[in-house]
């Protein structure tokens, strides 16, 4: 039948979106010549922007090669560069790496692995992993397992053992007269809090994002959270796990969001802009010594098809080498708060702006109906949906999701890929705004 969804099957849109036709830097042209600007880097994946020419050339060259080799039978000269590669840009100690296709393989690579590690030094009694709510790790079965956010997990909690919580540390939302430093601490301390109760000889890992993603928006905690959860980790000899899939690999302004309060982690999770939208890559980043400690007790058991996919791989290292070669990592630092600067002053202009949060180029804005409260839009207003809707009328591609569990509030996440100009990102900025208005005047909101 004419004009019926054969591959999207699966998919329930508002609306038929366009076919896309070509893309190029921050920008995606439909086939109807409707050129939108990639404000979201897709779903925060295209960091480097679209058909950069050295990772083509670099993945024809691959192409002219070998396309597939699987990792039992050989090794490929792209992954061993690319493991090198990011081994170079990890604290120290952090240089084995295992390569998955995509953010939940990644995820539950670590989860894996943590337990493998546990079992092969005698600790079999830890196996619960501590995550946070809201938080979101990825859609296997094991990765959600961890994640904090009902629309996308609570049908299929039948099928895996659900995994303790304790509070994202959303202390925007916060009525108490604590100083940041304080309200960090807090939230730090739940996580003691839920290890001893569960008993701390059952607890293997705590998983976290160190800059929230869509489950919360560019979630930035207060410094003092980051270090005393390492702290907390290493009192307990639980393994700290940090999912970087959407902050990692230069997004927040360095290698890893992590480095901005100097923690080291265990395990690195990390995927989407690691390829960069050029191939399916991810990887679990492990600690050397933990890494033969599994290899002595008969080796990793887990493994999947695409893993060391040279193609992949090639793509990957090309990506990394365009985020040196063009001081990326600097670009999203600068840029950021360019951006920053621009949604703070929507803000001061729109009062259903309720806060403005992120690292680098990975930024958020929540929209609430009562700033004093925080209490999130009515939810019959459907915001997070019709927001986006508006922008994508306009040229501009945002991201979004319910803020609070997946249940209530709307946030936007503003996340153009690295290479991103400052004229660029004051185009975003006014679309940003012309939306905001028309937004405002269908929902009746005071501006």
């Amino acid at each position: 039948m004419r004009g019926q969804r054969t591959s999207n099957l699966f998919y329930q849109s508002r609306a038929r979106r366009p076919e896309v036709d070509h893309a190029e830097g921050i920008y995606i042209w439909a086939k109807n010549g409707t050129r939108y600007i990639d404000g979201s880097s897709g779903a925060m994946v295209s960091n480097i922007g679209h058909s950069n020419p050295n990772v083509l050339s670099a993945m024809k060259a691959q192409m002219d090669s070998a396309t597939f080799a699987y990792r039992l039978h050989f090794e490929n000269e792209p992954a061993e560069q690319l493991a090198s590669s990011i081994a170079a840009k990890m604290p120290r100690g952090l240089n084995r790496v295992f390569f998955v296709s995509g953010g939940s393989e990644a995820v539950e690579s670590c989860v894996k692995f943590a337990r493998q590690w546990a079992v092969s030094t005698g600790q079999d009694s830890r196996w619960k992993v501590i995550s946070r709510f809201p938080s979101y790790h990825g859609s296997t079965l094991g990765a959600l397992a961890l994640t904090g956010y009902g629309p996308l997990k609570d049908a299929f909690k039948p099928l895996f053992k659900d995994m303790p919580k304790i509070p994202a540390p959303t202390c925007y939302l916060d009525h108490d007269n604590l100083s940041d430093e304080a309200r960090g601490l807090k939230y730090a301390e739940m996580l003691r809090d839920e290890i001893i109760a569960q008993g701390p000889e059952t607890v293997l890992a705590f998983a976290m994002e160190p800059v929230g993603g869509a489950s919360t928006g560019a979630l930035v905690a207060p410094d003092s959270y980051y270090t005393r959860v390492r702290e907390i980790c290493d009192e307990f000899g639980v393994l700290l796990i940090m999912d970087e899939v959407m902050s990692g690999v230069g997004r927040t302004g360095t290698f890893m969001a992590s480095e901005h309060w100097d923690v080291r982690a265990d395990l690195y999770a990390v995927s989407k802009g690691f390829a960069a939208g050029y191939a399916p890559l991810g990887a679990m980043i492990a600690n050397q010594d933990m890494v033969d400690t599994v290899l002595d007790a008969g080796g990793f058991a887990h493994g999947h098809t695409y893993a060391g996919n040279p193609l992949a791989c090639s793509a990957g290292l090309a990506v990394l080498n365009e985020i040196d070669r063009l001081d990326l990592m600097g670009n999203a630092q600068r840029m950021g708060d360019v951006l920053m600067a621009g949604l703070s002053e929507l803000m001061s202009r729109y009062k259903f702006i309720g806060d403005v949060r992120g690292k680098g180029l990975l930024t958020a804005f929540e929209m609430v109906s009562d700033r004093e409260t925080m209490a999130p839009l009515p939810k019959d207003l459907n915001a997070y949906n019709r927001f986006v809707d508006i922008c994508y009328d306009r040229g501009l591609i945002t991201y979004s999701r319910r803020t609070r569990g997946g249940v209530d509030g709307d946030h936007f996440l503003v996340c153009p890929p690295m290479i991103v100009t400052e004229e660029q990102v004051n185009e975003v900025l006014n679309i940003l705004d012309d939306s905001l208005t028309v937004f405002s005047c269908e929902a009746g909101l005071e501006r």
